[in-house]
This record gives C-alpha cells, sequence and structure tokens, in this order.
C-alpha cells in the first residue's frame, strides 16, 4: 500500500530572475537561451502548496521554436526540498511564447526522501519577465525501512 501513487496537480507563477540569449552567426534565426525562474507553488497538495520553486531552463531555439530542457527545486518553509528534470517544446506565435513537456522528480530531502514520480507541465509567458506553469502527474516515497529485516 505504501507504493501507491498519489495524484498531484498544481499551477505556480514566477518572475525571470536571469535570461541570456546567444544567436548563432552561421545559422538564421537560431538562439540558445537559458533562463532562471523563481515563484510559488499553488496546490491543493499541502506538501507542495506554497513551496518557492527556482528552475533553470535551456533553449535550443529556431525562429522562437524548438526544444526546452532543465532543472527545477522546491523548498519549504522549513528548508525541506524536492527537485528533478524537465523537457519539453517550446512554441511561439506573434507575441505568444508558450510550453509543454514532461517533469520526473528525481530526489528530495526531508520529508521528500526517496520521492518519486512525474507528469506533465504546460504553460506560457504572459510577459517578457513572467511565467506561469500548470503541472499534474504522481508521486511515491519509497517504502521506509526500520530495523533489520
Amino acid at each position: 500500500e505504501s507504493n501507491m501513487a498519489t495524484k498531484i496537480t498544481g499551477v505556480f507563477s514566477g518572475k525571470i530572475r536571469t535570461q541570456a540569449a546567444s544567436m548563432l552567426f552561421h545559422e538564421d534565426n537560431r538562439a540558445l537561451t537559458l533562463v532562471e525562474v523563481e515563484g510559488t507553488q499553488k496546490s491543493p497538495d499541502p506538501l507542495w502548496n506554497g513551496a518557492k520553486i527556482n528552475y533553470w531552463g535551456t533553449g535550443d531555439l529556431i525562429n522562437g521554436n524548438g526544444l526546452q530542457r532543465g532543472y527545477w527545486c522546491n523548498e519549504r518553509a522549513n528548508g525541506d526540498r524536492d527537485w528533478g528534470t524537465f523537457e519539453g517544446k517550446i512554441t511561439t506565435s506573434g507575441q505568444q511564447v508558450s510550453m509543454e513537456g514532461t517533469f520526473k522528480f528525481t530526489g528530495g530531502t526531508g520529508k521528500f526522501k526517496g520521492l518519486s514520480g512525474g507528469g506533465k507541465y504546460k504553460g506560457h509567458f504572459p510577459s517578457a519577465t513572467e511565467v506561469v506553469n500548470n503541472w499534474d502527474g504522481e508521486y511515491t516515497f519509497a517504502a521506509k525501512t526500520s530495523g533489520a529485516s
């Protein structure tokens, strides 16, 4: 029973802290991008609700469209963290930039030790300095072992 996956959903809105882009000079309209975002999670799951998220994402884009991958970390007021990786696609249409992909939990501390799982995300940039992301998936905690078996 302890390996039953728990469903989870959430949304965060964040601010872009740092952002860089390099245009390749031998290839038209191709850019490599790096962005760091921080925000706050809202989730019906109290383990995630109110957590501070930071994520670091790279993009490999042609005309604003292409692959995105990166890393994220959620931190609670008591210092407990969970983290993982994500990958997906960035799409630019007119002024609207959106993204969608998958994420994986790869670790955690405190209450989040032994965390695994993942899911999907879908988001967009409402402005040049903000991001909003909706996500859902599931998680499990490795069974706690006590004493000798």
